[in-house]
């Protein structure tokens, strides 16, 4: 996907992450599943690949489910390319909230990154 898509004027807070072609990079989301809410990632399977999803509970208490949620993505294919998270609620039809991810995908070198959002 690129720059010039649909959503782009809501992409203009988008966190840029630059990576290169066939590594590796992870993004931590907060979710509190007592609430029911749970990140549901949207992207092109053809340029990002979901490597691992997990969640780690850190409340404390019989009666709270919340905690972070990490997911790694592999970088396939050079290119910048859009990832979304859509926080969502079983019960509604439409997102309580997104976050939005440009992947620059390069061929050289580049440090590994993590973002917290």
């Amino acid at each position: 996907m690129s720059g010039r898509d649909v959503g782009e004027e809501a992409d203009r807070d988008a966190k840029t992450m630059r990576v290169v072609a066939g590594g590796t990079f992870q993004i931590h989301l907060w979710e509190d599943r007592t609430r029911g809410e749970l990140w549901v990632p949207v992207y092109e399977p053809a340029s990002l690949v979901l490597v691992s999803d997990e969640y780690v509970r850190t409340a404390n208490g019989n009666a709270v489910d919340s905690g972070r949620r990490s997911f790694e993505f592999q970088a396939v294919s050079a290119g910048t390319h859009r990832l979304v998270f859509e926080k969502r609620l079983g019960w509604k039809f439409t997102a309580e909230d997104r976050r939005v991810f440009r992947i620059e995908v390069t061929r050289e070198p580049v440090e590994p990154k993590e973002m917290h959002a």
